[in-house]
């Protein structure tokens, strides 16, 4: 629990009401009851300030504080402050300490201070796990791994041999590091035929993958993931990607083999990117968009196949009324054969 005080000194926050308020937790302000603090920060939620159970609300300079039972901490942002708090006070602690007697870690292994490793945990011989790093249970480590400092590893995690992981790295349940990528040639029958993945992922600081994701090892090298990204649930990322910093794939996204991903690029759910391609830096695909070409311009893209988002609108118009042409053109051809046959006669 905090005080609207620790919160407005937190955010550099204005204060109108009570600085004592104590807040228990956040809620959105559709949601918030008495003890929660809760922002106002767009327009279209202005309909929930009226009714809101919230204690403690950020909202802009010079807004109109038309409640009294309300405690008002004025910001020019209230969502980056609102989550500046979350971050800050209202984090979740992981409980879990020392080495679970269950854990089976090879002598050679190399663990830092203040490392937590919990139940049925594997980390055989020549890995290197760094300080106040957290390993759930049920996670199993391949051969000469190495984990950088203050990462969290949750359950039921695999992290394949000669997979490097840098600091502050989040990997959520079921996530697959290391895989073997989808390498495959044909015989002289047609047969397919296993091509060894001898390559390795790097994953670089701060980044977190959602729930049952893949990141392939490359078939030779490294599949990279650099610093900042952040992937959802559901992801699947093949052999030799490379994924720019800051970037962010949503759900059931996947990335085919050998594609390189600029920086600060945005794939929402369902999006299909093929291989062998280059997108550049800044560029949003929308839901379920195909890219099925290198992208080297910034910009928003949908549909598939991928269009700019302006001319992928005008065709998604023109594609909602071929009805409505068909039976104009329809009308047009009898025209013009009414018309033909006048002047024929």
């Amino acid at each position: 629990m905090i005080t609207a005080k620790e919160a407005a000194l937190i955010t550099g926050a204005v204060i109108t009401g009570n600085p004592d308020e104590p807040i228990n937790t956040l809620a959105n302000i559709e949601e918030a009851s008495p003890g929660e603090l809760t922002f106002l920060g767009s327009s279209p939620y202005e309909k929930y300030f009226t009714s809101s159970g919230a204690t403690v609300i950020f909202v802009k300079k010079d807004f109109n504080k038309s409640r009294t039972d309300i405690t008002y901490l004025e910001v020019e942002d209230p969502a980056r402050a609102f989550y500046t708090v979350l971050i800050r006070c209202f984090s979740p602690d992981y409980p879990l300490e020392g080495i679970h007697v269950s854990a089976h870690i090879d002598p050679s292994a190399k663990i830092g201070e203040h490392t937590a490793i919990g139940m049925n945990v594997v980390i055989p011989r020549g890995c290197r796990i760094g300080n106040n790093t957290k390993i759930f249970h049920n996670t199993v480590l391949g051969e000469n791994v190495v984990i950088g400092d203050g990462c969290l590893i949750f359950q039921n995690v695999s992290i394949r041999e000669g997979c490097i992981l840098g600091n502050n790295i989040i990997l959520h349940p079921g996530v697959v590091i290391g895989s073997d990528g989808f390498g495959y040639i044909r015989d002289e029958q047609g047969n397919p035929i296993k091509l060894p993945q001898i390559g390795n992922v790097i994953i670089e600081d701060d980044v977190e993958i959602g729930a049952n994701s893949a990141i392939d090892r490359g078939a030779l090298k490294s599949t990279i993931i650099k610093r900042g990204v952040k992937i959802d649930n559901l992801v699947q990322v093949a052999h030799n990607v490379i994924i720019g910093e800051n970037t962010a794939l949503s759900a059931q996204t996947g990335v085919a083999g050998s594609t390189k991903l600029g920086r600060n690029v945005i794939a929402a759910g369902q999006v299909g990117i093929a291989d062998h391609l280059t997108v550049t830096d800044n560029v949003i695909f929308t839901a379920k968009t195909g890219v099925s070409k290198s992208i080297p311009k910034p910009g928003i893209y949908f549909g598939h196949p991928v269009k700019e988002q302006k001319k992928a609108q005008v065709l998604e118009a023109h594609v909602r009324t071929l009805p409505e042409y068909a039976e104009r053109i329809k009308a047009l051809e009898a025209k013009i054969k009414e018309l033909e046959a006048k002047i024929n006669n």
